[in-house]
């Protein structure tokens, strides 16, 4: 999908924001404190959902004091478009998932095609456990999957980006979480 860079500007100048940065890094730590107590004595894996989650997993990160390994996926339902299609695996973790404690930490709970193919893959690989987290998880009532184990904050039936989330390949750098106006 071709996208203008003026189409790209007006699109951030017209943003609603929803959460600041500051609140997103008070879910997070939030989220974090839980997160540990559920893994910080099992050696997790992490595993970033590339591209969405490379941010919220750079601050979820500095908020887990306990010896874990990182690595990453990369499988998209997106890509650049603005709604989601088949599951596309780019990159599978060079790290063996078997006997495990998998956290796969991804941006968005959307409809959750991706997190339940994510955690059915894990248990295929033989993880020990599959534990799932997403920065935001969006309230609407066509999910096909379980929402994640952990989420830090909810977003409303709108297209959302920023801290990750992208709009056509853009706007992931964005201090906070925005949504297209209505």
């Amino acid at each position: 999908m071709s996208v203008s860079l003026s189409e790209v500007e007006k699109v951030r100048r017209e943003a609603e924001r929803l959460w600041s940065q500051q609140e997103v890094e008070s879910a997070l730590d939030q989220m974090a404190q839980a997160l540990s107590e559920r893994v910080a004595d099992h050696h997790p894996l992490l595993l970033t959902v590339m591209n969405g989650a490379v941010i919220p997993m750079g601050y979820l990160l500095t908020r887990l004091d306990f010896p874990l390994q990182v690595d990453y996926v990369h499988a998209t339902r997106y890509g650049t478009e603005l709604s989601g299609g088949a599951l596309e695996w780019i990159a599978h973790p060079r790290i063996e998932l078997e006997g495990r404690t998998v956290v796969f930490v991804d941006d968005i709970h959307d409809e959750g095609g991706t997190l339940h193919a994510l955690r059915q893959w894990g248990s295929e690989q033989g993880a020990a456990e599959v534990v799932t987290v997403t920065l935001v998880t969006k309230l609407h009532e066509r999910k096909v999957a379980p929402p994640s184990d952990f989420n830090a904050l909810n977003v409303p039936d709108r297209y959302v980006f920023g801290f990750g989330m992208d709009y056509k390949g853009y706007l992931r750098n964005l201090p906070g979480i925005y949504a297209l106006r209505e």
